[in-house]
């Protein structure tokens, strides 16, 4: 997904802005995998073959979600922040 798509993104629960952390990007700087966080309610929302994953808590599969965030934990520890404002 391209920077520029996702810098429009925000939180769907509460609608606040999103910090991206990226884990890795193509050739063209699309993001691949990176993880977003909302920086009023904490939620993290996994970016997983390009495609945000930000259904409503109740719909998400976790168990799915969480062998890549395991993954990708050493790397999230060691990723670029990007504050995305609107």
């Amino acid at each position: 997904m391209r920077l520029k798509t996702i810098k429009k993104l925000c939180c769907p629960l509460d609608k606040q802005d999103l910090t991206l952390q990226i884990i890795a990007q193509d050739l063209d700087e699309n993001i691949l995998e990176g993880m977003l966080t909302c920086s009023q309610c904490q939620r993290k929302y996994p970016i997983i073959h390009g495609v945000p994953i930000m259904s409503p808590d109740e719909y998400r599969q976790t168990a799915l979600e969480q062998p890549v965030i395991d993954r990708w934990e050493n790397a999230l520890s060691n990723a670029q922040t990007h504050l995305l404002n609107h």
